[in-house]
């Protein structure tokens, strides 16, 4: 009787063990499957990033989303937005900094260039015309830009962002100021986005306490004035 009982036991013992070894075999399998799933969706998501086109915009603070809470509601992303809802292929970089002038974006663009942008919007001088840098460094550095795109990727489109400023330094230097935007535009053949801060510029209610930098719902409106010029190049 002890023997039937130990022989019992046993059997039992080795049916705990082949069931034992049977789930870890499949709890293995399953993590195995679940890791290829995972690396074919990151496979996939490389690959339809690499089949995007790039809209890189590359400016100072207004671009960069200076002072919101959340970088998401700068207008480079509400560009992204509107260009999802639509399907379109573009993935947008946001390539602004905070007080950087012409001189600065001739400094690294280079760097910006090392990949292909198919759109190119170049949304600088703000800066140097609050600072009163002559125009004619003002003009030549936004030149240069542009040259530096043409020359490297010569299929790349150019937005180039009109920029106004207050009488801080004289109505000549302000109305020269204005004047280098469409003057550049129509030199280089590119598409102008007339003055970046239509509607929003001198308006509080849309500025940020500095009265400078648009708020949440000034972005939106300069997304708008982007977008009117930015959809008839994406067409």
């Amino acid at each position: 009787m002890i023997n039937q009982t130990k022989t019992i036991f046993l059997k039992f013992c080795y049916f705990s063990l082949l069931i034992l070894l049977i789930s870890c075999k499949t709890d293995t399998t399953k993590k195995e499957d679940l890791s290829e799933k995972n690396k074919t969706e990151i496979e996939v998501k490389k690959d339809e990033q690499t089949t995007l086109k790039r809209i890189v915009f590359f400016g100072d603070s207004l671009t960069a989303g200076y002072g919101l809470d959340d970088l998401e509601d700068a207008f480079p992303s509400l560009i992204q937005n509107k260009i999802d809802s639509l399907g379109l292929g573009y993935s947008v970089v946001n390539s602004g900094i905070s007080g950087e002038t012409t001189a600065g974006g001739k400094n690294r663009i280079d760097w910006v260039l090392n990949q292909k942008p198919d759109i190119f919007i170049l949304e600088l001088g703000a800066n140097d015309g609050l600072r009163g840098v002559p125009l004619s460094e003002t003009k030549k550095n936004l030149q240069y830009m542009i040259d530096a795109v043409q020359k490297k990727y010569p299929e790349t489109k150019i937005l180039l962002a009109g920029m106004q400023i207050p009488p801080n330094f004289g109505q000549e230097y302000t109305s020269e100021f204005k004047n280098i935007f469409p003057t550049l535009a129509k030199k280089n053949n590119i598409a102008l986005i007339p003055f970046l801060l239509e509607n929003v510029g001198g308006v509080p209610s849309l500025n940020q306490a500095d009265g400078i930098h648009p708020t949440k719902k000034g972005h939106q409106i300069l997304a708008n004035n982007v977008w009117e010029v930015l959809k008839t190049v994406l067409k």
